[in-house]
């Protein structure tokens, strides 16, 4: 028997004023599609900005459905739509926020085990890392250089 240590890096800014021009600018974006999030059940609206290799950023916001499996992420929103109107470029970078219509969210949230793999399929097939950021509504902002630090031991199509 042998144990494998895994090791995550995170990088923690203390809020958007700490980022760069560019990552600000993302995060302010994710921020705004986050209130047309659709969430009249759970209450809870994300956002999410990607920004493309060739220069254009694609947004999502996660969208319920009464039917609960039926909704989908902010983060797989902007993933799958960036995949279909620009199916050659590569993501560079994502910015994630989450807040609750009914309670703060302060401590940085981030993407639902789905929406990583859904990322991880997208690092992939591009074979370069995205960069995520993600936060509440407001404070700590976690910076992963790579969904391998979110999702280590991924699955992907050379498990098939």
């Amino acid at each position: 028997m042998k144990e494998i240590n895994i090791t995550t890096t995170i990088t923690v800014y203390n809020g958007i004023s700490d980022l760069s021009n560019e990552i600000q600018s993302l995060m302010n974006q994710a921020i705004e599609i986050r209130k047309k999030a659709y969430a009249p059940y759970s209450k809870f609206r994300v956002g999410a900005a990607i920004l493309l290799d060739n220069g254009k950023i694609v947004l999502g916001s996660n969208q319920e459905n009464a039917a609960y499996p039926s909704g989908l992420c902010a983060e797989r929103v902007a993933i799958f739509q960036a995949g279909a109107i620009y199916p050659e470029a590569k993501i560079v970078k994502l910015a994630i926020t989450a807040a609750s219509d009914t309670n703060p969210t302060l401590s940085p949230i981030p993407p639902c085990g789905a929406c990583r793999q859904s990322i991880a399929e997208y690092e992939f097939k591009q074979d370069t890392p995205i960069e995520i950021y993600f936060m509440g509504e407001s404070g700590e902002i976690y910076k992963s250089n790579s969904i391998n630090n979110l999702l280590p031991l991924s699955f992907d199509k050379t498990s098939l």
